[in-house]
């Protein structure tokens, strides 16, 4: 894609307290911001990280124009001395990440920035932008893909997208989620995916009748040739038409793959067993039935529920917008500042709600796995602490830390979540293309238990502190509590 730059996509507090950080020179410590999210999107059990290539691209062109200092001078917030200052800004620190299509929790921190504050503030927006949203959209996509039971599932949402970035980013983690295809040419042509597509109901409404416009539209794409039925009348005419089509096909020597029919209206589950029963008495057994029509992961699992015969989903508006749940709700919290003596000082958010106190210091994730390759628990640690194999495990409930679990040797495997994304400044890390990171996805999203996977009650995963982060909190509690 071309490269852009993004760095007035930020709120203007971001730059006023950067001007506040330099005019404070002393205040421009090196610290720590996490971002992380507090409960999983659609009360699900899980969430699929996204956004890590538009972050990197993000960073990489994090530099003021001077068309923007022109701008900024303009609102008259900012003095000549911090604006000549901007003219050479460049991003110095470094930046940890867990990668694309990866299965993530609340609470874990998914993107971690060590820099200096001027620099860590102003990243704030638009790293919660980018993530928030692919993830977002991600999760929606693996919930819809899991309700079609191994069907393929297309994303087609890009006329009810909010604006062109929406549906290009959203189609790129739809894919990443495990959609097959997306109908959007753009992000076909940027993320080298997969589209697919069929045709309108003005296509044969242009025509004399609907055998014309579906005889023509056979000749033109006779190995992609999935006709649209429900513009009249789906089982009077749509299908009856499509199965006389086929069988000039067959009868012309054309070798019918990729073929079948699409429903965009009615009943889905009653028209989809008609016509799979009129398609396979016609000979045509391994005809494709296609459905659209505001399809959803609660729709597309009620329809399976009643044997619909449909074998392949385009998904749109309820996808691409995450209609039941339009936000991830992420958020960019200071979780340390290096003291004079180099060495890190933890901080703490405080709240009357609990769920908004933040986990201090510099932290790192440790995955755990059963003996099954199933995801056991989350461990949020020090960096500094490490685990071993071969050792016990002991795991603990930091709201509930008296429910406490052993793990011995033998009964559990480990991995590391937390990748270097930039360090001092230069990006350490190549983005997988798009295709790879769904086929990544996919093999994470097994390692889910199917009691986390289900779309309902879902069970959650436990994310666990370390017996040395919980004590580091609780004595960072206490100490700003006044007890």
């Amino acid at each position: 894609m071309d490269r852009q730059n993004l760095t007035l996509l930020t709120d203007l507090y971001e730059l006023t307290m950067m001007q506040g950080y330099y005019r404070n020179r002393n205040q421009n410590q090196t610290v720590i911001f996490d971002m992380f999210y507090r409960s999983n999107p659609f009360e699900g059990g899980f969430a699929i990280m996204a956004g890590v290539e538009q972050l990197i691209s993000y960073v990489k062109e994090l530099r003021f124009e001077g068309e923007d200092i022109d701008y900024l001078r303009s609102t008259g917030n900012f003095g000549d001395d911090f604006l000549e200052f901007l003219r050479d800004f460049h991003f110095s620190g470094s930046i940890y990440s867990i990668p694309e299509g990866t299965i993530v929790f609340p609470r874990e921190p998914v993107v971690k920035v060590i820099a200096p504050i001027l620099e860590a503030q102003l990243m704030e927006t638009a790293i919660l932008n980018i993530i928030n949203h692919q993830t977002l959209i991600a999760t929606k996509a693996a919930r819809v893909c899991y309700a079609a039971k191994g069907d393929g599932v297309m994303e087609f949402g890009l006329r009810r997208a909010q604006g062109p970035d929406a549906g290009i980013y959203g189609a790129r983690a739809a894919v990443i989620g495990g959609c097959i295809a997306t109908s959007n040419v753009l992000t076909g042509q940027l993320f080298d995916v997969p589209v697919r597509g069929t045709h309108a109901h003005s296509w044969i409404m242009s025509f004399p009748d609907e055998y014309s416009a579906f005889k023509s539209y056979a000749e033109l794409y006779p190995n992609s040739c999935i006709l649209l039925t429900d513009t009249y009348d789906t089982l009077k005419s749509g299908v009856p038409n499509a199965i006389r089509v086929f069988r000039e096909m067959r009868e012309a020597g054309v070798e019918l793959k990729n073929y079948g029919i699409r429903l965009d209206s009615g009943d889905l589950a009653y028209l989809s067993k008609e016509a799979r029963r009129m398609l396979d008495e016609a000979g045509f057994t391994d005809a494709i039935i296609t459905a659209s029509n505001d399809l959803d992961e609660v729709l597309i699992s009620s329809l399976k529920a009643q044997g619909a015969t449909i074998t392949s989903w385009g998904v749109g508006t309820h996808l691409i917008t995450a209609r039941d749940n339009p936000s991830l709700g992420g958020v960019y919290k200071l979780a340390a500042i290096m003291g004079e003596d180099g060495v890190f000082q933890p901080k703490i958010k405080l709240s009357e709600n609990s769920e908004k106190v933040t986990n201090p210091g510099d932290k790192k994730i440790v995955r755990v796995y059963d003996e099954d390759g199933k995801i056991r628990a989350d461990l949020i640690c020090l960096t500094e602490e490490h685990y071993s194999e071969q050792e016990e495990l002991s795991l603990f409930d930091p709201q509930e830390p008296w429910k406490k679990m052993v793990l011995k040797p033998g009964e559990f495997t480990l991995r590391e979540l937390i990748v270097p994304i930039f360090e001092n400044g230069k990006c350490v890390y190549t983005s997988p293309a798009t295709m790879d990171i769904r086929e990544y996805c996919l093999k994470e999203q097994d390692t889910l238990w199917e009691g986390t996977r289900r779309l309902f009650n879902p069970n959650q995963v436990h994310v666990d502190l370390s017996k040395k982060l919980y004590d580091m909190k609780m004595n960072l509690l206490y100490d700003n509590s006044g007890f």
